[in-house]
């Protein structure tokens, strides 16, 4: 089992133009870009071209982004923390043990992506994205 923890940047309709940018700033290799468009469930036509998850790595270190769609971003909300297991046990215990004192924001479910993800805000005010790998 490994667990991993990655900064997960949030943009309101400007991931690509951001990942662009780290790509020449900081001499980021992109990993994945995935659109709205793309998913299997896929939102409205005016959001099919927004980010729905991408990666970046520079040199050992890998950011997370995706753009909101079409909700604003509360302030201090933009960058969250997403821990990644290959286990699901793994990501309900972790979840579990976050949610204490803190706020559900998306319960740890099965989803087109993920065999078990969820988003918690913990009691500190610092929100957590819970992504398993794996089969979906």
């Amino acid at each position: 089992m490994t667990v991993s923890l990655t900064p997960y940047i949030t943009l309101e309709g400007n991931a690509k133009e951001a990942i662009q940018f780290y790509e020449k700033a900081l001499g980021a290799e992109v990993l994945s870009i995935i659109t709205y468009g793309e998913m299997p469930d896929s939102p409205s036509d005016d959001l099919k071209n927004l980010v729905a998850h991408a990666m970046i790595k520079v040199d050992e270190a890998e950011l997370m982004f995706s753009d909101s769609p079409g909700s604003p971003i509360k302030k201090g909300n933009q960058v969250t923390i997403c821990i990644s297991t290959n286990d699901v046990e793994k990501s309900k215990q972790i979840f579990e043990a976050l949610r204490q004192n803190g706020q559900v924001n998306m319960p740890l479910e099965k989803t087109s992506f993920s065999p078990a993800f969820g988003d918690v805000t913990d009691k500190f005010g610092v929100t957590f994205q819970i992504y398993t790998e794996g089969q979906k």
